[in-house]
Order: C-alpha cells, then sequence, then structure tokens
C-alpha cells in the first residue's frame, strides 16, 4: 500500500482524518449545550426541548443513510466536504436565530446534515487499513478526538460564560477549517465509471444478522452515551450548579480517555470481554452521578464512565466494518450508526420525562441498570454472533 506511513503502519489518510477530525472536535461542543441553549436563549419548557432535541434525532436518521449511500456512489472526500458545510450552514443559522420556530428548522437542517460526514469517515479509514489494523486506527481516531475534547471543554466552560450562541458560531468556523482540510489533503474521489464497480442496489445488508445484532447492542450504548452529553448539563441546571460546569466534565472526561489508553493496556481483551468491562464501568459513573449533590462527584463520576467508553468507543466499529464487503462499506457502517441516530431521538425524551417524574437519581439509576445487563448479556451475544460471523466471513471472502 503506497500511502502507507511509518508511524505506526497507519496510512496517510488515515492521519488526515484524524488530524481533520480533530479540528472539527475543538468546537464539537454545542450538542450538549443544545438543550440548555433551546431553554435559556428561546424560553422553550422542558417538555419542548425535549420534542425538539428528538426531532434533531430523527432527522439525523436519514442524515446517516444519506451519508452512506453517497460515500459509495458520489465518493468519500466530497461526502465529508458536504456533511461538514451543512453543519456549518445549521450552526450559524442557530446562532442567528432570534425566535423559537427559527432555532426549530435551523436544528432540523443541522440533524440533517449531522450524520454525512461519518459513513464515509469510517468507510475511508476501513478501506486502507487491514482488518488486523483497525483496532489501532479506530482507537487512534478516538484519542484524537479526546484530545481535541480537552480544549473543546475549556472553551465551552469560557465561552459559556458569554452568550451561548457564540458555541455555536465557533462550532460551524470548525466544521468549516475541517471541511477545508479534507477537500485539500484527501486524495480525489476515484469515478466509478463501470457498472460493476457501482455498490449493488440488491445487497442484503439489512439481511444480514450479524449487523442487525450489533445495530441493537450498538444503540443502547449510543443511548446511554446520548443521555449523559444531554442529560449533565440539564442536570446541572435541575441541582443549581454552574452550567460552565458541563464544559469541566467534558475536559475531565478527555484527559481521563487520553491518560487511560496510555495507561491501560486493553487491545488484547476480545471484543465481548472489553464490552462487558466498559459497561460496568459506564454502569459505575452513571451510578455516582445519580447520587451526585456538587460538581466534584460528577467529576468523578466522569471519570469513570470516560473509562467504561475506553473499552466500548472502538469496538463495535471494528465489528462492524469488518462485516461489509468493500463495495457496500459504506451503506454497512451506515446502518450500523443508525443506533447514533436512534438514540438521539430517544434520548432527549427519556431524558427530560426521567427528570421532570424521578428527579437525576431515577434517570440515572435506570441508566445504570440498563449498563449492567448489557454487561451480563455479553456471553449470549458471543454465542450467536461468533460463529454467524466466522461463516460470513468465508462468505465474503469467497464473493470478493
Amino acid at each position: 500500500m503506497s500511502t502507507v506511513v511509518a508511524a505506526r503502519g497507519l496510512s496517510r489518510a488515515v492521519w488526515i482524518l484524524v488530524v481533520a477530525r480533530a479540528v472539527n472536535r475543538i468546537g464539537a461542543f454545542t450538542l450538549p449545550f443544545l438543550g440548555v441553549v433551546l431553554s435559556v436563549e428561546f424560553k422553550a419548557s422542558l417538555s419542548q426541548t425535549g420534542l425538539i432535541l428528538a426531532v434533531f434525532g430523527a432527522a439525523t436518521i436519514p442524515s446517516r443513510l444519506l451519508g452512506g449511500q453517497l460515500a459509495d456512489r458520489l465518493g468519500r472526500r466530497s461526502t465529508i466536504v458536504l456533511g461538514l458545510t451543512g453543519c456549518a450552514v445549521g450552526q450559524l443559522w442557530i446562532a442567528l436565530s432570534h425566535a423559537l420556530w427559527s432555532a426549530v428548522l435551523a436544528t432540523i437542517l443541522l440533524g440533517l446534515a449531522f450524520e454525512i460526514y461519518e459513513p464515509p469517515s469510517q468507510a475511508m479509514i476501513a478501506d486502507v487499513t487491514q482488518p488486523e489494523d483497525r483496532p489501532a486506527a479506530y482507537g487512534l481516531y478516538s484519542a484524537a478526538l479526546a484530545a481535541a475534547g480537552v480544549l473543546a471543554g475549556l472553551l465551552a466552560a469560557a465561552i459559556s460564560h458569554w452568550d451561548l450562541r457564540w458555541l455555536f458560531v465557533a462550532d460551524a468556523i470548525t466544521c468549516l477549517s475541517c471541511a477545508a482540510l479534507v477537500a485539500v489533503a484527501l486524495p480525489a474521489d476515484v469515478r466509478r465509471e463501470r457498472r460493476g464497480d457501482l455498490p449493488d442496489k440488491a445487497a442484503p445488508a439489512w439481511r444480514d444478522r450479524r449487523l442487525l445484532l450489533l445495530l441493537a447492542g450498538g444503540t443502547v450504548f449510543a443511548t446511554i452515551y446520548m443521555q449523559l452529553l444531554i442529560g449533565v448539563p440539564l442536570t446541572l441546571l435541575e441541582q443549581g450548579l454552574p452550567k460552565s460546569g458541563a464544559g469541566i466534565i467534558l475536559a475531565v472526561s478527555a484527559v481521563t480517555l487520553i491518560a487511560a489508553q496510555r495507561l491501560l493496556r486493553v487491545q488484547h481483551l476480545d471484543d465481548f470481554r472489553a464490552i462487558a468491562i466498559g459497561y460496568a464501568l459506564v454502569g459505575a459513573g452513571l451510578v455516582v452521578v445519580a447520587l451526585a449533590h456538587d460538581l466534584a462527584v460528577v467529576l468523578l463520576a466522569a471519570v469513570l464512565w470516560s473509562l467504561g467508553e475506553l473499552f466500548l468507543l472502538t469496538r463495535y466499529l471494528t465489528q462492524a466494518s469488518g462485516l461489509a464487503p468493500a463495495k457496500a462499506r459504506g451503506r454497512y457502517l451506515a446502518i450500523f450508526g443508525l443506533s447514533w441516530g436512534i438514540a438521539t431521538t430517544i434520548a432527549p425524551i427519556t431524558v427530560t420525562q426521567l427528570l421532570e417524574t424521578a428527579g437525576p437519581e431515577g434517570l440515572w439509576l435506570t441508566s445504570a441498570a440498563v449498563a449492567y445487563a448489557l454487561a451480563i448479556l455479553q456471553p449470549w451475544v458471543r454465542r450467536r454472533l461468533v460463529p454467524e460471523r466466522r461463516n460470513g466471513d468465508r462468505r465474503i471472502a469467497t464473493d470478493g
């Protein structure tokens, strides 16, 4: 492979994607604050805020599918640039809105563009790496996001003392910067001219039970993750803690991920053990945040759930990318990535409803119970996934 560089044996394209995503991540601290902005700046009620965020989540579902289709047909680079530019337009619209209806329309547009980036970037990483190198590649991708997240959290904490709209302006700038880097630095898309090179419309991605099983597990993880992202800032408001604490929590979470990746060796664990450990740690963090009444305890909880994310973040992606035929990789990863759209639809409703009816304790203890259930279920998942996956790998290898 001509683009392979010496550093960790990963290709130049992977490193460019990592750098570009890190640039974008520096400004991507708006989503945890979107509910706060709707409540504070536009005077939306808690139930209205939950409904609007749920609509945003629903809009990300066709966004993800569009990203997968365009990645396989239009090309990886063009699709990434298109998605990031659309996100920048939505962010600026929110920042410039002066009425709730305008902010709602901007939020919908942001949702429709929000996930276009992910399938082509994940597919490109899989395109240029060998299967045994993908955990390292996706791990590097996550580490870069965590490193950028340190600065993102600090910026969020600083900017949130001013008008919260400036958060969206900053995110729009980083989206455009990331799009420019990708457009200039990544290799041009290869035009698929021969009919045989086009993705097969009949490719049975939706009939692949292995993929659907991963989609179910990924949806649960993504829902817990999104509940933390949306629910922690609202929990701080409910408990009378400073809203700038959400930025500090983001920074602590990112520092934890970076430090833990250097101190803990988790690559030797198989996927199912790693996932079980990850859910157990996330569950512990959720229990702690349920009992927290000051910022210091919430920060301790953030350390625990971030350690859990270290075990979880790359494993589902590695499994999903390994299932996909090369010509349909964008669509496979798009279908798997629907877990985030579903989660972004469900989480605002569960967060706001449980906060209203059961308070922070009920919200986070319920989430902890789900996390522990997923940890316990991993041997069951292994028995159903591993034999079928091996047979599927032989079939894919034969077809290729």
